[in-house]
Order: structure tokens, then C-alpha cells, then sequence
């Protein structure tokens, strides 16, 4: 244990205002259990740990849910598996989408319905994703009630748009959407590994494509223990397409779908992302086929669904199981 450390939690903590929060950044798993010590036997609560740090409350809290910042209490943003196709079959897919998988399609107005709930629940931000969600020739429809009604984002390998599909992009309302277009590399090689022959230089041309278009577009990677300096080299690449912080996502892989290795998962370690499938409805977007991350099979009404995750975690919480880490997904 540092010392250094130890001087560094206390002053931080102790520049807090008693019932507000503050971030303390940790460089591991030893760090985070330093500040869960730290934290119990001085009347401090931590909230949530976070990929490069912990967030504390200063005090004790009553309700762990109310502690928390608004944008990661559940329901504050919807995710929505359009459907599970996809052109591509990853091999770290996190929910097992292919070529061959099965549709499972949230239709047009059942997805018109789901938005509909979503902006009587007061959810802020709307995901939507697959699969790859332009696989779908009228995903444009629901793109379009989708951005009428909340922020939107949707999340794709930007591959298919040849034809009708070209078309119907082109005429997406830009205000209120954001295409999230998956970029594992800098490097062609790396990418396609994961990814499929040729699928870096296609993604490439799809990045530039929906820039030029005049989309606002951010950029995921998704890195795996083969990464080595990929994360620098995509931050020069960022620099290079003119993407700024909030247009950069950069994750790891999560041991889930038909990955073999990753993150490691649970609905008590994983701070709730509110999904919704032609299933039902999941504890989070990153694990929505785990049995264990299943909540209910119908998502209607959508307020009872959040409401049901928000008193699970908050149980969690309050029984101090686990420290609760988001995974970003966006």
C-alpha cells in the first residue's frame, strides 16, 4: 500500500463537501480495495468504480441510487437490439451475432411504442444497436421516430451502406443522431483478426463516409489482450478525422457472447445499462443472451422494467455485495 497514495484519498475526500463526490483515480484492483477499506471504516460510501477510477460519496447514503450522478441511475438511458444479424461474425461478439443468427427483429411499430414509454419514463438518451441495425433496409423509419423524441445514437460496422440502404442513410434527420461506427485499429491487421479480411478498410471508407455526409459520428474500439500500443495509435487516427474526447470510445473485451476471454460479469458487479430484445428486457447491453443478465420477458410497461432494476441494484448496493464498475458502451 502507498503511503502517497493513502495521503492522496484522504486529501481529495476531505476537500469534498460532505454529501457530495469526488473521482480518485486508482491504477488497479489494489488501489480499489485500498479505498473500499478506507471508505468503511471512515463513514464514506463509494458509488461506483469506475475504468480509471473510484467514485466516493462523502458520508453515509440512505438511498445508493440517489448517490449516484443522474446519467448512471437505470433508466436515464434505453438500449435497444433492433436485431441480432449482422454482416460480420466478430470473434469477440459479446452477443453472438453472425450472418446466421437469429433475427429476433424488434419491428417498426413495436419500436415506435418502445419510444413512446421511454419518453413518459423520462429516459434521456436513446441507443440503438444489434446485431448491425442497417442490416434492417427500413431501420431509417425507426431511426427517425427515435431522434424525433430523444437524443440517438446507433452503433454500427458502417459496411452496408450500398444501394437503398446508401439512399435512406443519406436521408437520416442529422440533428438528434449520432452513428457510434465500430474501429477496433489503427492498424488493418489488428482489426481485421477480430473482425473479418477487409473489414478495417471498409470501416475506414464508412467513418469518412457519414463525416462527409455531416453525421456527428463517434468511434468505438473495442481492444483485446493483443492490443499492444493500439490505444495510442487510434488516439492519433481520432486526431487525424478530427474527433474530439466525447466522440471516442475505448473499451475492452467483456467475456461474454462467443468470447472466451475478457471482463468477467455479474448483475452484482455490473452497474445496470437498461435493454430491451425481441426477448425482453436485460440488465445490460454487453450481456444481453446471459441467462444470469435476464430480467423479464416483457418490456411493457417500460416503467416497470426500470423500476425492477432499480430496486435490484439498489438491494445490491445496500447490502455492500460487491463494488458496483460500469462498462461503457458508448
Amino acid at each position: 500500500m502507498s503511503l502517497a497514495f493513502v495521503a492522496q484519498l484522504v486529501r481529495m475526500v476531505g476537500d469534498t463537501a460532505s454529501g457530495s463526490t469526488c473521482v480518485v483515480p486508482v491504477d488497479g484492483p489494489a488501489d480499489v480495495d485500498v479505498i473500499a477499506t478506507w471508505c468503511e471504516n471512515t463513514g464514506n460510501t463509494v458509488l461506483v468504480v469506475l475504468p480509471d477510477g473510484v467514485e466516493i460519496y462523502r458520508g453515509r447514503v440512505r438511498d445508493p441510487i440517489t448517490a449516484l450522478a443522474p446519467d448512471r441511475r437505470p433508466g436515464y438511458r434505453l438500449w435497444v437490439y433492433t436485431n441480432f444479424q449482422c454482416n460480420l461474425a466478430c470473434d469477440y461478439c459479446c452477443v453472438a451475432s453472425s450472418p446466421r443468427a437469429d433475427p429476433r427483429v424488434i419491428d417498426a411499430v413495436a419500436f415506435a411504442d418502445l419510444v413512446g414509454e421511454a419518453v413518459g419514463a423520462g429516459v434521456h438518451e436513446l441507443y440503438v444497436t444489434g446485431g448491425e441495425p442497417f442490416m434492417l433496409v427500413d431501420l431509417d423509419e425507426r431511426l427517425r421516430i427515435a431522434a424525433e423524441a430523444l437524443p440517438t445514437t446507433v452503433l454500427t460496422n458502417a459496411m452496408v451502406w450500398q444501394g437503398e440502404r446508401r439512399r435512406r442513410l443519406e436521408a437520416l434527420p442529422r440533428e438528434g443522431l449520432t452513428l457510434q461506427i465500430s474501429l477496433d485499429s489503427a492498424d488493418a491487421a489488428l482489426h481485421d483478426r477480430h473482425r473479418g479480411e477487409g473489414s478495417h478498410r471498409r470501416a475506414i471508407a464508412g467513418i469518412r463516409l457519414a463525416i462527409d455526409l455531416g453525421f456527428r459520428v463517434r468511434v468505438a474500439a473495442t481492444l483485446g489482450p493483443d492490443a499492444g500500443d493500439a490505444e495510442h495509435e487510434l488516439i492519433a487516427l481520432f486526431d487525424e478525422l478530427g474527433l474530439d474526447e466525447s466522440q471516442r470510445v475505448i473499451r475492452r473485451i467483456a467475456r461474454q457472447g462467443v468470447a472466451n476471454a475478457g471482463l468477467v460479469m455479474s448483475r452484482e458487479s455490473l452497474l445496470p445499462e437498461v435493454c430491451v430484445t425481441a426477448a425482453g428486457v436485460w440488465w445490460h447491453p454487453v450481456a444481453a443472451i446471459d441467462p444470469a443478465m435476464f430480467v423479464r420477458p416483457d418490456w411493457r410497461p417500460l416503467q416497470e422494467s426500470i423500476d425492477e432494476i432499480t430496486d435490484e441494484l439498489r438491494q445490491h448496493r445496500l447490502r455492500g455485495d460487491v463494488l458496483a464498475s460500469t462498462f461503457p458502451c458508448a
